[in-house]
This record gives structure tokens, C-alpha cells and sequence, in this order.
């Protein structure tokens, strides 16, 4: 009983330490981020495009910040495009590359050369350049930490806020003061027509509060999730020591973060022992192979009724709970007596409603960059915990 009160208070911690980071960082940076996203926005709007990139763990930011700009969470706005390079970044980049697109190179908190060196041989080309992070370029980043996982918590909330912001500026240029859909993430705009100064003072302060909305969602999970939270790592970690292994999958930006979580296990941060785990995220072949001849919603189930074994987890991560592809192969796996969780959104949904996860989180939230970006800490902590329990330091 002592080593599991010891697990949660552990995992509260960690939690709530992140808050401490997250907004130390974003409170100096909301003024620089603000101008970044209006001159990206000037991008845009002359035709550029937005081309990311990076390796391991950082290639899912860059398919991430592909699926946000392309495929956007608010309904009516525009498709602005960008591209995940990061299967052949350097080559494909100076393929493709042209004024007046903007490149984002994402890496480790101690950064990755050949990402520094493809963003300054971009440097020249008159493109605007993201070093995330990075000591050069039109916006660069430098680390507030050297934990991996923080790290790219950090990076998972600033693009977020890069393409909301940009929507912003669109807007205030072209409609003069009506922010549209826009109005709920930016509730002083809209009011009356503002100088571009005075519009980035209050996007800057926008900022800061959409941050902090974080830091209580981070906090609410610390409080009432961290025992289950504690009892998942401890339920998945049994079925690990039978032979099993995780497999994951999710939609759009749910799947990019089965993707990270994946990477996380097998490619993990130095110090760490992998851990056997799949994405069927990670499987285009096989999720357009099977949407196209029998239809969208049985993309992960085919895959699961072909790789899992009784002993593995079955982990399904979105933001609705109401994902018909996902419901079908938590379903499929609970027959097959997998070890079933969900990481979800709103009230959890149907995956509650009709108990297909033995065990669940739920971030109580109702806009989906708010969540996911609270679910990638939730997933780094039972990263972390494996890890602890691994080692016997729990």
C-alpha cells in the first residue's frame, strides 16, 4: 500500500512541476510567439507554405503541425498548407522549397545538428525559419529543460498556438475587426477595429491565458487521475511481463500522438529500456488499403485482429470518445481478452458509457488543442512510471 501511495504522489508531482515550467516559458515567450504568428501569417497569405521536420519522437510534431494547418479542429476555417517532411527532410527541402514558405525543424532539447544545419542552409532562400529549438533563425527556441518529455510538451502547446493565432491575424486583415469563429479563443477581439500594435499586446496576453487554462486542466488531472493514472502504468506494465506488447492508435492529431507514444517506448529518451509497442497510426498502406475497399471505420480493427496477441494493451486515444474506428477495436479487443485503456476528452463519451476500457483517463475539456495537449503529459508520465516500476524505485 506504501509503494502504491508512493506511485501516485509521484505522478501528482511530476504534474504539477510541469505547470511551473510551462508557464515560465510561455510568459516569456507569448510576446515573441505573438509576432512570430502574424509575420507566418504574411506567409500565408503571399501564397507560402508551412514545411516541418524532425526525427524520432520529434517527426510526430512535425505530422502533427501538418494535420492542424491542413485538417483545422474549428469548423469553417481554412485549409493553409503544410507538409511533414521528415522521412527525407534536407533533400525533399531543397526539392521543394521556395519564397515564401516557412520551415519548422523540430529536436531534442540539446538540439539535432543536421535539423540546425537544413534550417540555416534554408536561411537563405528568404523563407522564414522555426528552430524549435535552436540558438538561429526567425524564430528560435531555447529549451527551459533538458527533460525530454517536458521539452516536447512545450513544443506540443506552442504550435497549437501558432495556428490558432494565425487564423486571428488572418482575419483581423481581412475583415477589418470581425473574428468570426475565432471569437470564443479571443473574446476582447471583434469589438471594435484595432491597430496591428494593439492586436498583438492582446493576442500576447491571449497567450498566456490559454496556457494557463492548461495548467489547471494539468492540475485537475494531478488531483483526480493520478491513482488511475498509477493503477493503468501498473495494469499495463503486468501484461508487459507476460510477453505483451502496447498497440495504439488514434485520428488526425490523436494519431500522431499514438505515434509519439510509441516512438516513446521503443526509441526512449537516454537511460530508458524500450518497451515493445505498435502505432497502427504509423500504417498508411494498410489504414487507405482497408478505407478504401471495406470503409474508414474498420481501419484499426483489421489491423488488431492481424498483430494482437491476448497478453497485449490495446490503448485508443481521441478527444470525443465517440470515434467509431476506435470504439470497434477496443470492442474487438476486450473479446479478445486484451488489456483495454483510453485516453480521452469531453466526458468521455461512449468508450464510458459502454465500459470498453478497463481503465481510462479523461481531461474534462471540450476544445480539442486544450486536450490533446494535456494528454501528451498524461501519456509521458505513464511513460515515466513504466520506467520507475521498471527499475523498482516506485
Amino acid at each position: 500500500m506504501a509503494t502504491a501511495y508512493h506511485l501516485v504522489t509521484q505522478i501528482e508531482a511530476r504534474l504539477l512541476a510541469r505547470n511551473q515550467v510551462i508557464d515560465k516559458f510561455f510568459l516569456r515567450e507569448a510576446p515573441r510567439l505573438a509576432l512570430a504568428c502574424r509575420d507566418l501569417s504574411e506567409r500565408f497569405l503571399q501564397g507560402g507554405r508551412l514545411l516541418a521536420f524532425g526525427r524520432g519522437p520529434y517527426a510526430t510534431d512535425a505530422q502533427q503541425v501538418s494535420v492542424e494547418f491542413v485538417h483545422p479542429v474549428i469548423v469553417g476555417k481554412r485549409a493553409l498548407p503544410a507538409l511533414d517532411l521528415s522521412a527525407l527532410f534536407r533533400p525533399w527541402l531543397e526539392a521543394i522549397l521556395q519564397p515564401p514558405d516557412s520551415v519548422m525543424g523540430f529536436g531534442p532539447a540539446e538540439g539535432d545538428r543536421e535539423v540546425w544545419a537544413t534550417l540555416e542552409a534554408a536561411q537563405g532562400r528568404d523563407v522564414m525559419t522555426f528552430a524549435l529549438p535552436g540558438c538561429a533563425g526567425s524564430y528560435a527556441v531555447q529549451p527551459p529543460t533538458d527533460d525530454a518529455f517536458i521539452h516536447q510538451e512545450i513544443l506540443e502547446i506552442l504550435y497549437p498556438t501558432l495556428w490558432e493565432t494565425v487564423h486571428v491575424f488572418f482575419e483581423h486583415r481581412e475583415l477589418g475587426y470581425d473574428i468570426g469563429e475565432s471569437a470564443f479563443l479571443y473574446p476582447f477581439l471583434g469589438q471594435e477595429k484595432q491597430e496591428t500594435g494593439d492586436l498583438l499586446a492582446e493576442v500576447t496576453a491571449s497567450i498566456r491565458v490559454k496556457v494557463q487554462d492548461d495548467a489547471k486542466l494539468r492540475a485537475q488531472i494531478a488531483q483526480e487521475e493520478a491513482e488511475p493514472i498509477s493503477t493503468t502504468a501498473l495494469a499495463i506494465r503486468k501484461r508487459l511481463l507476460r510477453g505483451g506488447k502496447l498497440i495504439l492508435f488514434g485520428n488526425g492529431g490523436s494519431a500522431t500522438d499514438a505515434n509519439d507514444w510509441t516512438i516513446d517506448c521503443v526509441l526512449p529518451p537516454s537511460g530508458y529500456r524500450p518497451i515493445p509497442a505498435v502505432s497502427l497510426a504509423l500504417e498508411p498502406a494498410n489504414i487507405t488499403a482497408v478505407a478504401n475497399d471495406v470503409g474508414s471505420e474498420v481501419i484499426f480493427l483489421r489491423q488488431l485482429i492481424a498483430q494482437a496477441r491476448p497478453e497485449d494493451v490495446a490503448i485508443g486515444i481521441f478527444t470525443s470518445g465517440g470515434s467509431c474506428n476506435i470504439i470497434a477495436a477496443l470492442a474487438k479487443a476486450r473479446r479478445r481478452d486484451l488489456l483495454t485503456v483510453a485516453l480521452l476528452g469531453y466526458d468521455g463519451g461512449e468508450v464510458l458509457r459502454q465500459g470498453l476500457a478497463d481503465h481510462s483517463t479523461v481531461v474534462p475539456c471540450d476544445y480539442i488543442p486544450r486536450i490533446q495537449e494535456v494528454q501528451a503529459s498524461i501519456y509521458h508520465i505513464m511513460r515515466e512510471t513504466l520506467e520507475v516500476l521498471d527499475r523498482g524505485h516506485a
